[in-house]
């Protein structure tokens, strides 16, 4: 049996009447001088398709603009955030306030944040022998 006779051939014509009438409408009012109408058509379909990629490039500018990326100041794990919000570091828990260009420690109110510093011990037998300071010389 032959599947591709000549008498079972189909043609799917179904959407092709809504173009035909697109076209024809398009036609017509060219025809009759409201060409202006066809290109304000026109031209909303073009703004339609090229707003989503404007916005899409805007919000990455947005975003460039508003992005940090820094270190954690407790752990120094490599965080981002957007500038002006508050975020928990996902290693240490610290609440940290995302700035400009770096994070910081969110302190409650009343708390005094200060940073800790090693002091080497040094004893006196450690210095090395100084002449003594004659006190009658200064005055």
């Amino acid at each position: 049996m032959n599947q591709f006779d000549l008498r079972t051939v189909q043609f799917n014509l179904s959407g092709i009447g809504c173009w035909l009438t697109l076209i024809g409408l398009v036609w017509l009012l060219g025809a009759v001088g409201l060409g202006w109408l066809v290109k304000s058509v026109a031209l909303l379909l073009l703004l339609l398709f090229l707003a989503p990629v404007f916005a899409f490039l805007g919000f990455r500018f947005w975003l460039q603009r508003n992005l940090t990326r820094a270190n954690c100041p407790v752990c120094e794990t490599p965080l981002t955030g957007l500038r002006g919000t508050a975020i928990a570091c996902p290693n240490c828990g610290t609440p940290l306030e995302v700035l400009a260009t770096a994070f910081e420690r969110v302190a409650e109110a009343g708390t005094i944040d200060v940073t800790a510093v090693d002091v080497v011990d040094v004893t006196v037998e450690s210095l090395p022998n100084l002449p003594p300071s004659d006190s009658s010389e200064d005055g």
